[in-house]
């Protein structure tokens, strides 16, 4: 079997990166696509970290099982299929799903810091870094964390002032020069959807 081609996309909360990578598959045929999801990898609530305030910090490379999500892109590299299960994030009563992800032709890697993980970085073969302005970015996380996930809006915000932003700045913005492709999506990536899908046909 022939090595896939992984795309790695990384962007700043809010900035659009699993909208993204949904519309991109959607465009490329059935089973040619595995995606991985950095949000999966979150290490354990008792093995996080928390800030000088006492507050978990789930914005930082520490929080995540790095090596098993470095291993899960290996495997499906080599042709193995993995299985994973689901993060659920702030709802403890939630079963989580175990996740089959079955090796394909083209393999997606998104999350905050997969070009921060250089052995992961290492294996992309283009990066995509998705850009937007703070703003826009802010209003996307409260929508998402306050309606999707269940965090209180003003522990939303704590988290984007004390947590997001310094990770952002620190981990993410050394990276941008080093992408292949940079996307802004303040309002809409179809052009960039468009150039991707047609480089990711002429690849299958």
């Amino acid at each position: 079997m022939n090595k896939p081609y992984i795309v790695g996309l990384a962007g700043g909360s809010g900035s659009g990166k699993s909208s993204f990578i949904r519309d991109l598959a959607a465009l490329l045929p059935p089973a040619v696509v595995a995606v991985v999801q950095q949000d999966n990898y979150y290490l354990p609530r008792s093995q996080q970290k928390a800030d000088g305030n006492g507050k978990i910090n789930f914005d930082v490379p520490d929080a995540i099982d790095r090596k098993t999500l470095f291993n899960d892109v290996e495997m499906l590299r080599n042709g193995c299929p993995v299985e994973k299960e689901e993060y659920t994030f702030n709802h403890p009563d939630k079963k989580p799903q175990i996740l089959t992800i079955a090796p394909a032709p083209i393999v997606f890697v998104e999350g905050l810091f997969v070009f921060h993980f250089s052995e992961l970085a290492r294996l992309f073969d283009v990066r995509i870094f998705l850009d937007a302005d703070d703003s826009v970015m802010l209003e996307r996380r409260l929508l998402r964390d306050a309606s999707e996930r269940g965090y209180p809006m003003e522990e939303v915000l704590y988290q984007w002032h004390h947590h997001v932003m310094p990770a952002y700045q620190q981990f993410l913005m050394p990276y941008r020069s080093e992408a292949h492709i940079v996307v802004n999506n303040n309002t809409d990536y179809r052009k960039a959807l468009e150039v991707m899908a047609d480089h990711l046909h002429s690849i299958i």
